[in-house]
């Protein structure tokens, strides 16, 4: 396309084919590679079982191994499968399982993941997982699974059931009754539905954050 210079020309200059090429290259953005699948992975699968269905739901998490046999070495969750003989779930679980494997491959922080799925809530109500520990929906309980393997394999910090933040369930339960963390408010660090206020404090009852320290 012919272009109509307007000004007097008082100089010009040449631009080399590869000065030009090299100029283009700095404008693109380099995406960081998938992580690659070994041939085989290890992994850990986990049993949820809701009193809204007479089957339960087996997730497994399989992990790849990062600069392996180096002082480097850790494992990143590589990719997710729920398996259940309830079909009522199946289409979103397929989607669940798809997007959720595709973040693992894509690396960096994935703990995000933890804190969006915590967060999601049923309309018909949560329920009660043995134990007496209240789940807001089935996804936040899978929330949970992948947070517990993360525990599990060092990429996050956090002990889900230690002896405290169990007391502190106790406690809520005597003093608010068995109901309590059903109707708590959302929690600025986890992002779970579990802040209830305990002796004139806030306290997540799902990680055990507390306003008082």
């Amino acid at each position: 396309m012919a272009i109509k210079i307007e000004k007097k020309i008082t100089g010009f200059e040449v631009k080399k084919p590869q000065e030009e090429s090299a100029t283009e290259q700095e404008k693109v953005h380099q995406i960081a590679p998938l992580l690659e699948r070994d041939d085989i992975l290890e992994g850990s699968t986990y049993k949820i079982k809701t009193p809204h269905s007479d089957h339960a739901m087996y997730i497994t998490i399989n992990d790849v191994v990062i600069n392996r046999g180096t002082p480097e070495e850790h494992r990143r969750p590589f990719e997710i499968f729920i398996n259940s003989k309830n079909m009522e779930h199946f289409m979103w679980i397929v989607a669940l399982t798809r997007v959720t494997s595709a973040i693992f491959r894509k690396g960096g922080d994935v703990t995000f993941l933890v804190e969006e799925l915590k967060a999601v809530f049923d309309p018909r109500g949560g329920y009660y997982k043995r134990g007496g520990k209240y789940m807001p929906s089935i996804v936040a309980e899978i929330g949970e699974v992948i947070q517990q393997h993360l525990v599990s394999i060092g990429m996050m910090e956090g002990q889900l059931n230690n002896a405290e933040l169990n007391a502190k369930r106790q406690e809520a339960e005597e003093k608010l009754g068995k109901d309590a963390v059903a109707k708590g408010q959302l929690c600025d660090k986890c992002g779970a539905m579990a802040v209830v206020r305990l002796d004139n404090c806030n306290c997540c009852l799902e990680c055990g954050d507390s306003k008082c320290g």
